[in-house]
């Protein structure tokens, strides 16, 4: 409830309370039309809670705009915003020449962010020893599940530790009663081999380095795919939303992986009448060489907060980034307006975000902080979009349809990766 009186309230404080003119103008472009509202509240917020002048203009671009928008900007070196909230997917983008970005290591340290935002998360914006960016969200995967058709077909969610064991059930499932298990699309191949162990690129720049893993993997799920286990949606994408309306409202499936974000924003958004259908367990893992669990979870995306080296405006923009990532209400509220599960550690303590979500009917605060230790790292490379791009739209559906062998899916994107890519060669 508290997300329908925090704009009443800022409102009310500001009569009893008014401030002095607005001052310091400051531009910041996001890429998520579903956060413009909170980051407009945040706005007012800082306002009222710090008495510092602040207009805080905020212009809503598509996730994949965004990259374009800036590109734009960079070129012709008019009409920069001061912030920008990038996703870590496209970082790497921005990373072959001079960075746009401020590089905000210093600020993050005197501010104690280093100590106090998630390791895992930070590690997503720095390159080359500078951070240039503020994560918003902890992007934690889960996965999501139907409590009732697992109830009918008597699947135990406990039963389900390894992703042999989610082979095991869903060939069961298949065999028996014909259901398809789990939905999943190329984007996610990148989070799954950190799960395992392993990374798109190595601290040197080496792309896929640990071969065997990557197409063990693609070979897991090629077979899945041949028993019709796993499958991708008819339109390519998870994130589609004829997705949610059409393969997850029709029972198509009854598992879907995906990170935070992903449950309290696109599950909410497009599959509202389903609402207390889907549960969340942790990701199956895989077993490590000496028996033992690997994580269970990896992350996926997410959204930072960037300032401009453009800007004149460093330290105001600095100043609002700061609140947003550390005021308890502004970390409270990005959760229950369903934007993110923020990554700012002494948050999680806050009973608002470890209470019961009310579509799941359970909390993903408490599962989230319970996962949040075993988030493998991220290895950042100006090369790490394009591949995320590629296997998910050339590669993924060739290997998971068998029109390429998982050795030669491997074999052809690393020859796409070196006649697009100026990287380092693998030879």
């Amino acid at each position: 409830m508290i997300r329908y009186f925090l704009p009443l309230f800022i409102a009310v404080s500001l009569l009893v309370n008014p401030l002095t003119k607005v001052g310091a103008e400051l531009k910041l472009w996001i890429s998520s039309f579903q956060d413009q509202s909170y980051y407009e509240q945040m706005g007012e917020l800082y306002r009222q809670k710090t008495g510092k002048e602040l207009d805080l203009m905020v212009e809503a671009y598509g996730f994949r705009e965004m990259p374009d928008k800036l590109g734009a900007v960079m070129r012709t070196g008019e009409g920069a915003p001061d912030l920008v909230q990038l996703d870590e997917t496209f970082f790497g983008v921005f990373l072959n020449g001079p960075s746009p970005f401020s590089d905000l290591t210093q600020k993050i340290r005197k501010s104690k962010l280093n100590k106090t935002l998630h390791p895992r998360r930070l590690e997503v914006f720095t390159y080359d020893k500078k951070t240039y960016g503020v994560p918003q969200s902890l992007s934690a995967l889960v996965l999501y599940y139907r409590k009732d058709l697992f109830d009918d077909f008597d699947i135990k969610p406990e039963d389900i530790t390894t992703w042999e064991d989610f082979a095991r059930v869903g060939e069961g499932l298949m065999d028996n009663q014909g259901q398809r298990f789990l939905a999943l699309d190329g984007t996610l191949f990148d989070s799954l081999l950190r799960q395992k162990g392993t990374d798109l690129f190595d601290k040197g720049g080496n792309f896929l380095p640990d071969e065997q893993v990557a197409v063990s993997i693609l070979s897991e799920f090629a077979k899945m795919a041949e028993k019709q286990i796993a499958v991708m949606p008819d339109r390519g994408s998870i994130f589609d939303p004829v997705f949610f309306s059409g393969d997850l409202e029709m029972g198509e499936v009854l598992c879907v992986i995906g990170a935070d974000w992903y449950g309290l924003d696109l599950f909410q958004q497009f599959a509202p009448g389903m609402e207390g259908m889907w549960g969340m367990l942790p990701l199956p893992t895989w077993k490590k060489t000496d028996g033992s669990l690997g994580p269970r979870t990896a992350s996926f995306a997410g959204q930072g907060l960037m300032i401009m080296n453009s800007s004149e405006k460093q330290e105001e923009a600095w100043g609002f980034i700061e609140f947003v990532m550390t005021d308890p209400d502004a970390n409270a509220e990005r959760f229950l307006q369903g934007n993110s599960f923020p990554a700012y550690l002494p948050a999680w303590k806050d009973p608002r975000l470890l209470g019961v979500q009310p579509y799941f009917q359970e909390s993903m605060g408490k599962l989230l902080v319970e996962l949040a230790d075993e988030i493998p790292p991220v290895v950042v490379n100006p090369g790490r979009p394009q591949a995320i791009f590629l296997m998910k739209e050339n590669f993924f559906s060739s290997a998971m349809y068998g029109s390429l062998s998982p050795e030669d899916t491997i074999k052809q994107m690393r020859e796409a990766m070196k006649a697009g890519f100026g990287g380092p060669s693998e030879d």
